[in-house]
């Protein structure tokens, strides 16, 4: 990511699903020498009116420092037939030592692409995702008061 920021600047994320709703694995970042746990557990899958309710840990938000962890509860819907899918979460960051409320819409533009505007309880962000069998590409505006931009490589095997 184009940063001032070294932590941020270069991440590397592996991660092992455990069983269907269980993944956990590590998150590495070279530039301030720090590995971190980073799992999520889905409580329960999304069913007619009732969201998805799932719990996780990965390192704080994006501009935090070297060894701030962020644990959350996460709250999401999709709207068959618009393509949007909404989030809240509920996170605590020991970086700044209280309750975050992080939110954002995940809006489906097509099979392949998406557009997810969100808000990490401090900064306001943009993804913008292609979607191939078993990979992604984020294309990312992070702080859009003061825009950074960066990529995102995801795949899975």
């Amino acid at each position: 990511m184009d940063t001032d920021a070294a932590r941020p600047r270069w991440r590397f994320n592996a991660a092992h699903r455990l069983t269907p709703r269980l993944s956990v694995g590590l998150e590495f970042n070279p530039a301030v020498s720090e590995v971190n746990p980073i799992a999520n557990w889905i409580a329960h899958t999304e069913m007619g009116n009732i969201p998805m309710i799932s719990f996780g840990t990965s390192s704080d938000r994006i501009f935090s420092p070297k060894g701030s962890q962020a644990t959350y509860v996460t709250f999401a819907k999709g709207f068959p037939g618009t393509g949007l899918a909404p989030y809240v979460s509920i996170s605590y960051s020991e970086f700044e030592n209280r309750i975050l409320l992080p939110f954002g819409v995940n809006v489906a533009l097509n099979e392949r692409i998406d557009l997810l505007p969100m808000n990490d309880g401090r900064r306001t962000h943009l993804l913008l995702t292609y979607k191939a069998e078993k990979a992604n590409l984020p294309l990312m505006a992070i702080d859009l008061k003061r825009p950074r931009f960066g990529v995102s490589v995801g795949w899975g095997f």
